[in-house]
C-alpha cells in the first residue's frame, strides 16, 4: 500500500510529514528516566511525526548530551520540553546547598515540615518499606530553567515546548536561531495570553490528559482555545490515542495533535514496566487527579498511594518540593515490589490502550485510521451539502 498523505500547515511549519507530535513527557519520580527519552524522540521523528524530549528528566549538562545524541541519530526535526513554572520553591537546604550538584533524597526530606516527615516515617514503618538511595539533582533543568533554555538555543533545537508556564519571554531569542516555540494551556484565558506573548504554536490540553492538567474537557476546550488564540495555530491534547482522535481534532480546526499516554505505552516509552502495565490494564476510569505527586494538579494511573495521601490530612507542599515526598515513598514501593502503590502519569485514554507497540507502529496506525475516516468513512456515512 502506498504511504498515506496527511498534511496540515503544522507539517509545513515544522518540516514533518504528519501532524502528530509526541508529548515531551518527563519522569514521574526523582531517580527515574524521563518518560520521553532519546529513543522515543528518534522513533517518532523517523516515522514522520515529531518526537519531543522530556527535558525535565535531565541535569542541564545531561540535557545537552541527550540533544546531541538525537542529532547524531536522526536528521529529522525534533523538540525539547521543559517545565517553566511561574513560582518555584528552591529554598530547601538554604545556602548550605549552593554549588552542590547532587544530594541524597533522605537529607532533603529532613528539610521538610515535621508533619510531612513524620507521615513518611509512619507509612514506611506500617508498610515495612525499605530505604532507597536516591540522589536529587540540584542542577536539574527544572531548578535551573534559564540555563536549560540556553542549552536549547545554543543547540538550535527546532522546537521548544514549555510543558508548564508561558515561554513568551524567550520567543525573540529563539526566533533568532530559527527555533519555533510552543506553549500548553488548559483554558481559553491562558490561550489568549500565550498567543499574545508571541509563541508560534499552542497546545490546548483537556482535563483528560495525563500529567499536569486543568479543569476543562478537550471537546469544550478546543473551539474556545482556537478562537482565543487566533491566529496562532492550535494542537489538540488530552484524550487522543488513535486515528479517531486525530481526525476529530483536525475537523475541530486544530493543525495537529499532541499525544502523550499512547506514546508512553510503547516499546521506546520511558515509563517503568509496572506503569506501562497499569496503563494497558486500565479502564477509562482508572486515573486520578491529585496534588499528591508534585503539589500541582496532576493526572496519573490510580494506585493506593492516592488513598494514602488523601488519608494523611496534610496539605501538599509547593512545586516541586512535594515531589520529594512522592519520590521517597514510591521509590520504596518499587523496591519492595508493592505494585498496588505504584502508578505513573497517564491520561484517561489509558482505557483504549491494550498493548505495548513500537512507536512507529502507533503513529502509522493513527495516520492510517485518520485518513480512512476523512476520505472514506465520513463521505459514506454523512450527507452534507
Amino acid at each position: 500500500m502506498a504511504r498515506r498523505i496527511l498534511r496540515t500547515r503544522l507539517c509545513d511549519m515544522l518540516g514533518i510529514e504528519y501532524p502528530v507530535i509526541c508529548a515531551g513527557m518527563g519522569p514521574t519520580l526523582i531517580g527515574e528516566t524521563t518518560g520521553a527519552p532519546v529513543e522515543l524522540v528518534i522513533a517518532v521523528s523517523e516515522a514522520g511525526g515529531m518526537g519531543v524530549l522530556g527535558g525535565s528528566g535531565f541535569s542541564v549538562e545531561g540535557l545537552r548530551e541527550a540533544i546531541r545524541q538525537i542529532k547524531a541519530r536522526t536528521k529529522k526535526p525534533f523538540g525539547v520540553d521543559l517545565l517553566l513554572p511561574q513560582k518555584l520553591d528552591l529554598n530547601l537546604g538554604g545556602g548550605a546547598l549552593k554549588g552542590v550538584k547532587e544530594v541524597p533524597l533522605r537529607s532533603m526530606i529532613q528539610s521538610l515540615p515535621k508533619p510531612h516527615q513524620e507521615w513518611i516515617k509512619k507509612v514506611k514503618e506500617e508498610l515495612q518499606l525499605p530505604d532507597v538511595e536516591v540522589m536529587v539533582r540540584m542542577n536539574s533543568t527544572t531548578r535551573c530553567p534559564q540555563e536549560a533554555i540556553q542549552v536549547c538555543i545554543e543547540e538550535r533545537v527546532p522546537l521548544f515546548c514549555a510543558g508548564l508556564g508561558n515561554p513568551g519571554f524567550m520567543v525573540e531569542q529563539a526566533h533568532a536561531v530559527g527555533m519555533k516555540v510552543l506553549g500548553i494551556t488548559g483554558n481559553a484565558k491562558n490561550a489568549r495570553r500565550m498567543a499574545e506573548s508571541g509563541i508560534d504554536l499552542l497546545v490546548a490540553q483537556g482535563y483528560e490528559g495525563g500529567g499536569h492538567t486543568g479543569r476543562i474537557g478537550t471537546m469544550a476546550l478546543l473551539p474556545q482555545a482556537i478562537d482565543a488564540a487566533y491566529p496562532v495555530p492550535v494542537l489538540a491534547g488530552g484524550g487522543i490515542g488513535d486515528g479517531r482522535g486525530l481526525a476529530a481534532a483536525l475537523v475541530m480546526g486544530c493543525v495537529g495533535v499532541w499525544v502523550g499516554t499512547r506514546f508512553l505505552a510503547t516499546a521506546e516509552g520511558g515509563a517503568l514496566p509496572v506503569n506501562k502495565k497499569r496503563i494497558i490494564d486500565s479502564t477509562d476510569e482508572d486515573t486520578r487527579v491529585s496534588k499528591s505527586y508534585t503539589g500541582k494538579t496532576l493526572r496519573a494511573s490510580y494506585n493506593k498511594f492516592h488513598d494514602l495521601w488523601e488519608g494523611s490530612g496534610l496539605e501538599p507542599l509547593p512545586f516541586p518540593t512535594q515531589v520529594l515526598i512522592s519520590s521517597a515513598l514510591l521509590g520504596s514501593f518499587i523496591k519492595a515490589m508493592k505494585d498496588d502503590y505504584v502508578g505513573g502519569l497517564a491520561g484517561q485514554i489509558s482505557g483504549l490502550i491494550k498493548e505495548i507497540k513500537p512507536a512507529r507502529q502507533v503513529l502509522e496506525e493513527m495516520v492510517e485510521e485518520a485518513v480512512d475516516i476523512l476520505t472514506r468513512r465520513l463521505p459514506e456515512n454523512i450527507v452534507a451539502k
